[in-house]
């Protein structure tokens, strides 16, 4: 049996990959997932993030829609169908996060295969209702 360990409110941690190619966005972002309890690791790009989600064990994935090499769609599109091939692997929960808020770009993400969209930038509460519906799921 999986230990896990706890948040300060004693939910269970989660380990967050971060798909994001700005500095500063990810520093804030870390700041923000650490403080809710939550470890976090980082992807520069869609291409790493699709790799380093072969080769981890992530709850939940924060993914941007643009970024260099491959962006956010196609990245989700590639997971989705990576989990579809395996079918041992169950679907991991892809959360948009975008400056774009147009109700297009939420199809577009839907479609893709994300569970939910946060827009940038966003708050503490934003990350906080992501994990909890996580969690509570």
């Amino acid at each position: 049996m999986e230990q896990y360990t706890s948040t300060p409110n004693g939910q269970r941690k989660l380990k967050v990959l971060l798909a994001e190619d700005n500095l500063i966005n990810q520093k804030v972002a870390s700041i923000n997932i650490n403080k809710l309890g939550h470890d976090v690791d980082f992807a520069n790009n869609g291409q790493i993030a699709l790799e380093k989600y072969k080769g981890h064990n992530y709850d939940i994935i924060l993914m941007d829609l643009q970024m260099p090499i491959m962006d956010g769609i196609e990245a989700t599109k590639r997971i989705r169908e990576f989990e579809r091939i395996n079918t041992s692997s169950h679907p991991i929960k892809i959360i948009a996060m975008t400056a774009s808020a147009m109700p297009e770009d939420k199809y577009i993400c839907y479609e893709a295969g994300m569970n939910d969209y946060i827009s940038k930038p966003f708050r503490r509460e934003d990350l906080s209702r992501v994990f909890n519906d996580f969690l509570s799921a």
